[in-house]
């Protein structure tokens, strides 16, 4: 523990006839409870205000106390009545302290148990009718006063008080519990030798007392011995722990020379506070709990008046809001420190490091060196017991700080005296025999110099720039009893003695006459290692803050729920509150501070992308020791638990990598299952230079097997086959025979594997070595599918490797030997050809096929179409005579997939020109096709036919031009080609070839009703078009009202991580949010599967009416209608000038077209201005992959203006009207 002092003089003195002093904030107001009787109230906020006597008890008042809420106020009388009152002090109940009764929570007794039932031996049952005489009493050094205490939440209060004994005659102490209404719950057990102080600890299991031995009436032990003893609010007693005084006791007795005067819980119930008053002074000791045992961890003096007048403190409190803050009273002073929890555990780096940690108990110090052993506390590996100060004018036991050297095995001890004590504990690191350490104290001294100082914090480094090795640098921080702190800088030369180099005066903790409040950041002490030549700062605050900073630049918060932290390996490493471990990099901390962008403090992303893993509840870190890889834990309850986390599992492995140290890499990732990939990932051209390396030091055949079937976890394709190949090249030239498992592995795990090649080194090695291929053949039957590994044999076409490999697979005879008997009676192609389509290695089956004797070629054909191995078959039979034929069928199928244009150029190829027409005229290639016509000399009338049927088929696809081009060129159909262009809105080509082919009736049949019928066609489209835009710009408008009038309702939204919660209620509820969205009316909660996830997804942005995509919807559908727009007004220029010549009726027609695709241009222009306003800010999307977060980002996307998502459509405005329409010029003016 790490404390902080403040000191004031203090303005009043002693008042002995005080029984309670107490504020009362929301009274504002000062209460004071005499012994005399009075109760008095001192106003606070008046100016010259006199106490005012509000109350008083006649019999006198021996106890009080205030509640924790200071609601309730508990007198014990004179008389020994119990009172309660209120704040306002009205009396809610009296009654008699001394009762008979247990209370209400007295237990049950059925006999079960009793001593009436238990077996006496040869006393008999006399012996359970016997009536001993045990004499019960109270302690020498008992105040014979009533002490009240309160639990933590006000609900229970326990009142200590001398009561008659029931075997003896001798008054003990007994304690009562009562709860809020002063109701008597339970009496405590008959304790002998029970002393008065009383603590209930704030958390409510247990009460504290003092019980004293070895005197008449005390409990049965030692003379010497007195115990903190424990009772459970039903007055039983739960456990103890003896106090730890070695200085004689005097001759005297009935007394001694200390007795414990009050006893005092902090508020978080940690720390328990004793003071004990001694003939030579006051002293406070400071206890602690871990794993069932009590340590002593702090001893406080009182400061002495005088040389020959003891130090007293005159009273002892904890702060009630500051959980480790003391506040002590002498007759002259007060006293304030604060304490903070730390953990002394050693910082030396790799490969020195001990892992070693340093608990306080009293006068020794328990050392556990973590990289050795892992010791359960209370136990430890070495108990180090101190000398402590040998001058006579500090009697303080416990050293107040403890710190270890950052470079050598050195333990330094402080104690406030200013006293030092450097220790070389000389700790074994690696499994060996002998004593896990052998401390030895080599030097020690006093940092004082004859100042009035008292030392709180000591740090121990090695002199960088000595030449000498045995030079250490001390700097003590101490409290001074005027003026601000000091550091204390001392060269210490072990073994020579020291010399002091000076003390530095601190002046952030000044004294200007007040309480100073303490920083709240504990700092960590570095353990000597730069970061990318840049030094930071981390540190703890007590609200759980994890800052880091630099020298010079901005401190900036990690966490904001850390409990712990350490550095190791490269890390930050960290637990929460969330019971969650983190592990941030130096070098990512580190380059944010060397980015000013990144100054400002670290953001959630990279917070991400640590690794964290999650531990036990409220585990905090004790220490980190990076040559074992380990974090060490420690549980709520005091015990300890150490893991390997994958971050410094990782660092120590890259760093073996790195120096060629390839065993010990390897042998750390398979203990602490780490993928053996890694070591290839790491660095894989280093891997590939120093693979012989490898292969020497990592020479088991077991482990190279492991390794091999680790690489196909998280490596490339191509990697894994480079590195099978390296390694297996490798294995060859060292040893064939020995690695020949290994290898197999490695043709194995290739991708793909590569199972013939593992066969075929098989019958290599077949004849030299039979014994070694036979366990490989097992081998790689166990690491291959036995059928697979058949087929693998029967491919190589080897039908002695086939027989092996199924007797060692164990696979029937019935099943595989009629199937090659039938093999071996064929020919050699065409055995290959039955193997391979039986392997479905289809294609070459094909090429085993075609060389077996030409009778097969019509079986060839079959299999060709079977499997449509159609290129295939042009490969093979690309010169023969054959191809023709393979082309035909090869242009047939891709004819029946409806693939005319490539069949046609097939059948082309094939000689087959007819097959060919009729494929272009299918693909609709009529140039290709007549050209086609034209060379097969085709008949007049058929050639006719065929035209009229690619033009119908042209007309159809609105390909009017060329569908006339047909018509006029191979049918000699005039005017069949106008209808065609008249019907496609081509007015000029059509009255051109009526003018060419002199056939003005045409006009009249065929270009004047057809102008009108394209006219009305496009009115139509145009009102159509109006229409719809004047519905959608209506609709806009009454959405964005809407959503600036409703916003809520309008942008209702629902959390998308709710789908990840497993289970939900299936109680009615009414319509969430999302419903809002998705239209869905959602009354009850139901699990939803993928497709329906999957469903949800699409339906947003489906646009639906009254969904909260509708707008985006709408604006996508007038740029449609904009583009639209655009495509019709081509069209309508180019009928104008056809209306404008054609007749008057015409004329008028046109003018009413034009002035109508006008307006609904401005129209629409207009509208566009209108709907596209200025976008508003985008919401931040959520870069997760999960369904969640995508369903959250497009819910996000909604909440942004869907006109910053819907792009502005650009209107066509080319001078596309007739001017002399536009002014009305008649055709016969």
């Amino acid at each position: 523990m790490i404390s902080t002092t403040r000191t004031t003089s203090s303005s009043y003195s002693a008042l002995p006839q005080v029984v309670s002093f107490k504020a009362l904030p929301e009274a504002n107001c000062l209460s004071l409870v005499m012994r005399g009787g009075d109760i008095i109230v001192i106003p606070l906020d008046e100016d010259n205000s006199t106490p005012d006597v509000v109350g008083g008890v006649d019999s006198g008042i021996l106890a009080a106390s205030w509640s924790p809420d200071d609601s309730l106020l508990v007198l014990v009388t004179g008389e020994e009545k119990l009172i309660l009152m209120t704040s306002t002090f009205d009396v809610l109940s009296e009654s008699v302290l001394q009762s008979s009764e247990f209370g209400e929570d007295a237990p049950i007794n059925v006999g079960w148990g009793s001593k009436q039932t238990q077996f006496h031996g040869s006393l008999g049952k006399k012996a359970a009718q016997a009536n001993p005489s045990i004499a019960i009493g109270s302690s020498p050094d008992d105040d014979s006063a009533p002490h009240i205490s309160w639990r933590g939440d006000g609900a229970y209060f326990v009142v200590s008080a001398l009561s008659s004994g029931i075997h003896s005659d001798m008054a003990h102490r007994t304690l009562r519990v009562f709860d809020r209404q002063a109701v008597l719950q339970s009496t405590s057990e008959a304790v002998a030798g029970l002393e008065h102080p009383v603590s209930w600890r704030p958390s409510g299991n247990v009460i504290a007392s003092t019980q004293r031995f070895g005197f008449p009436g005390g409990g049965a032990g030692k003379r010497e011995r007195h115990d903190i003893v424990f009772f459970e609010r039903n007055g039983l007693r739960h456990g103890e722990f003896g106090l730890r005084r070695t200085e004689n006791r005097a001759q005297d007795s009935d007394r001694w020379d200390y007795k414990v005067k009050e006893i005092h819980w902090s508020p978080d119930s940690n720390v328990l506070a004793i003071w004990i008053t001694e003939d030579q002074g006051d002293i406070l000791q400071l206890w602690t709990m871990g794993n069932y045992h009590w340590y002593f961890k702090q001893e406080i003096s009182a400061p002495k008046l005088s040389s020959s007048k003891p130090g007293r403190f005159t009273s002892v409190c904890w702060h009630p809001e500051k959980a480790l803050t003391l506040i002590l009273t002498t007759h002259s002073q007060v006293l304030q420190r604060s304490y903070n929890w730390e953990t002394c555990a050693s910082q030396i780096r790799p490969p020195k490091d001990t892992g070693s940690v340093a608990v306080v108990d009293g006068d020794k110090v328990l050392l556990t060196p973590f990289r050795s052993q892992n010791v359960p506390p209370p136990m430890s590996s070495y108990q180090l017991s101190l000398n402590g100060a040998p001058s006579s004018s500090t009697r303080n036991r416990v050293p107040v700080h403890l710190a270890f050297s950052n470079e050598r095995d050195v333990l330094a001890a402080l104690w406030e005296s200013g006293y030092i004590e450097l220790w070389n504990l000389h700790t074994r690191i690696g499994p060996s025999s002998g004593k896990i350490m052998e401390p030895v104290r080599i030097w020690s001294g006093s940092a004082q110099n004859g100042l009035d100082w008292t030392g709180r914090q000591i740090v121990i480094k090695d002199m960088k720039d000595s030449s000498r090795s045995d030079i250490a640098q001390v700097t003590i921080l101490g409290s001074a009893a005027v003026g601000p702190d000091q550091l204390f800088v001392v060269e210490v030369h072990l073994g020579e003695g020291s010399t002091s180099i000076g003390n530095y005066k601190v002046a952030t903790l000044g004294r200007n006459g007040r309480l100073v409040i303490s920083s709240d950041i504990l700092a960590w002490q570095d353990p000597g290692e730069n970061t990318q030549s840049l030094l930071l700062f981390v540190g703890l605050s007590s609200t759980g803050k994890l800052y880091v900073s630099g020298k010079d630049t901005q401190t900036h918060v990690v966490s904001n729920n850390a409990n712990s932290f350490t550095l190791a390996s490269g890390f930050v490493i960290y637990t929460t509150t969330s019971h969650e471990a983190y592990f941030a990099p130096l070098s990512k901390l580190a380059s944010q501070f060397h980015d000013p962008a990144d100054a400002a403090g670290t953001t959630r992303d990279s917070v991400d992308d640590w690794e964290k893993r999650r531990v036990e509840r409220g585990s905090r870190i004790v220490t980190a020791v990076s040559s074992n890889m380990s974090l060490v834990l420690q549980m709520p309850r005091g015990n300890l638990e150490t893991i390997n986390p994958r971050p410094l599992v990782t660092e120590v492995v890259k760093q073996d990598l790195d120096a060629g140290n390839y065993r010990k890499a390897f042998l750390a990732c398979r203990k602490h299952r780490i993928d053996l990939s890694f070591i290839v990932e790491h660095d894989q051209e280093a891997f590939m230079r120093r693979l012989s390396s490898f292969v020497k030091q990592v020479d088991e055949v077991d482990y190279i097997n492991l390794f091999l079937t680790s690489l196909g976890s998280h490596l490339p394709v191509e990697d894994i086959s480079a590195s099978c190949d390296a390694i297996r090249v490798e294995l060859e030239r060292v040893d064939l025979t020995k690695y020949i498992n290994s290898i197999l592995t490695a043709y194995v795990v290739k991708s793909p594997p590569d199972h013939e090649a593992g066969l075929a080194l098989l019958l290599r090695l077949r004849d030299a070595e039979p014994n070694i291929v036979e366990d490989a053949v097992k081998y790689i039957i166990f690491l291959v599918d036995a059928d697979q590994l058949f087929n693998a044999a029967l491919g190589m076409y080897d039908f002695s490797l086939v027989l092996m490999v199924a007797q060692h697979a164990q696979k029937d005879p019935r099943e595989y030997l009629p199937f090659l008997r039938d093999l071996k009676a064929l020919t050699k192609y065409y055995q290959r050809f039955k193997i391979d389509d039986h392997l479905r290695r289809y294609s070459k089956a094909l090429r085993d096929l075609s060389l077996a004797e030409s009778a097969h070629f019509e079986e060839a054909m079959e299999y060709v179409e079977r499997h449509q191995l159609y290129e295939e078959a042009l490969a093979v039979w690309t010169e023969s005579e054959n191809r023709n034929r393979v082309l035909c069928i090869y242009g047939n199928w891709l004819f029946d997939r409806r693939e005319f244009r490539q069949a046609a150029l097939v059948f082309i190829e094939a000689c087959e020109p007819l097959k060919a027409m009729v494929a272009h005229e299918r693909a609709l290639q009529w140039q290709e096709l007549f050209e086609l016509a034209s060379r097969e000399k085709v008949q007049e009338d058929e050639l006719q036919g065929m035209a009229y049927r690619v033009a119908e088929e042209l007309t159809s696809k609105k390909r009017h031009a060329e569908a006339a081009r047909v018509l006029l060129d191979y049918s000699k159909d005039v005017r069949q080609a106008v209808i065609a262009l008249v019907n496609g809105n081509e007015f000029s080509e059509a009255r051109r070839i009526i003018t060419v082919h002199s056939m003005p009736e045409l006009v009249d049949d065929i270009v004047l009703p057809g102008a009108l019928e394209s006219k009305s066609q496009y009115t139509e489209d145009i009102s159509e078009m109006r229409e719809q835009l004047r519905k959608q710009v209506s609709r806009l408008q009454e959405l964005r009202v809407k959503k600036v009038e409703e916003p809520d309702a309008f942008y209702g939204t629902e959390d998308a991580n709710l789908h990840n919660v497993d289970t939900m209620t299936d109680v009615s509820m009414p319509l969430t949010a999302f419903t809002r969205y998705t239209v869905a009316p959602t009354t009850t909660s139901k699990a939803s599967n993928s497709r329906s996830k999957r469903k949800m997804e699409r339906k947003v942005g489906s646009g639906r009416k009254g969904t909260v995509d509708e707008e985006e919807y709408l604006l996508k559908s007038i740029a449609k209608l904009v583009t639209r727009c655009n495509m019709t007004q081509g069209d309508v220029s180019k009928l104008l000038p056809h209306l404008l010549h054609l007749s008057n009726e015409h004329r008028t027609e046109g003018k009413e077209l034009q002035d109508d695709m006008g307006k609904f241009q401005v129209e629409l222009r207009n509208a566009v201005e209108e709907v596209w306003t200025r976008p508003g800010e985008n919401a931040e999307p959520n870069p997760d992959d999960t369904w969640a977060a995508r369903m959250q980002k497009k819910e996000g996307e909604r909440l942004t203006d869907p006109i910053e998502r819907v792009v502005k459509p650009e209107m066509s405005l080319p001078d596309w009207g007739l001017r002399l329409l536009q002014l009305q010029i008649d055709k016969t003016s």
